[in-house]
């Protein structure tokens, strides 16, 4: 029998049951998703630089080419959960399409013959894996990492397929011929721009952890 008021229950693998938490109420996860959708919104016109410091010019930023618009679709699943997640980012790409300029080159229904539109749709699924695997287990520096991690790279696999679909449907979009652009659209969108969305990650982790921890949850 367990006498130990404070033992945490363990499943049926022996692994810690994941914390019951104060977001797990709609009304919760509606605020968390509102915060979301502010920050993703903020943080899509908000650039990412890294500061350095040498004896000649003293200190300096330099900027990664990237916002940190991933970063807040990543921290509000961290924090609020897969709901609230999904919820955020289907109201931001709502209010995008309906012409609002939210997006990073304004909005509309013109903006579903971007190449980068897959990557925001993938804002979607991202958020919510993210939060799925966030809180299947208590807060933890490696498991939000891995969250975040998995969440990212459904965002770029959707961009990818996005832009496939593109080739095959949509020939020539705008300026753009597929497939022969496809290589390029690749590494402006993936490859290039993925060292600083690691970065935007680790932010993203030390601060989910220390809310999470801050607020006992």
């Amino acid at each position: 029998m367990n006498t130990n008021p404070n033992r945490q229950p363990k499943s049926r693998r022996g692994r810690e049951s994941p914390p019951r938490r104060a977001s797990a109420s709609v009304p919760n996860e509606l605020i968390w998703a509102l915060i979301g959708l502010l920050l993703t919104i903020f943080s899509t016109f908000v650039p990412v630089s890294l500061a350095s410091w040498s004896a000649t010019t003293g200190l300096s930023s330099q900027k990664l080419g990237i916002t940190y618009q991933i970063g807040a679709v990543l921290l509000t699943g961290c924090l609020g959960g897969k709901n609230a997640g999904l919820l955020a980012q289907v109201a931001y790409i709502f209010l995008g399409l309906t012409w609002l300029p939210v997006f990073a080159q304004g909005g509309g229904m013109g903006y579903l013959k971007e190449p980068s539109f897959g990557y925001i749709l993938g804002f979607m699924p991202g958020a919510w894996l993210c939060g799925w695997l966030a809180f299947r287990w208590r807060a933890k520096i490696e498991t939000l990492a891995l969250s975040a991690f998995a969440g990212l790279l459904v965002i770029h696999l959707c961009g990818l397929l996005y832009m496939l679909g593109l080739s095959i449907f949509q020939p020539q979009a705008g300026q753009i011929t597929f497939p022969d652009s496809l290589p390029t659209l690749f590494m402006n969108y993936s490859v290039w721009p993925f060292l600083g969305q690691l970065v935007v990650i680790c932010v993203v982790v030390i601060i989910a952890f220390f809310f999470r921890k801050l607020l006992f949850y």
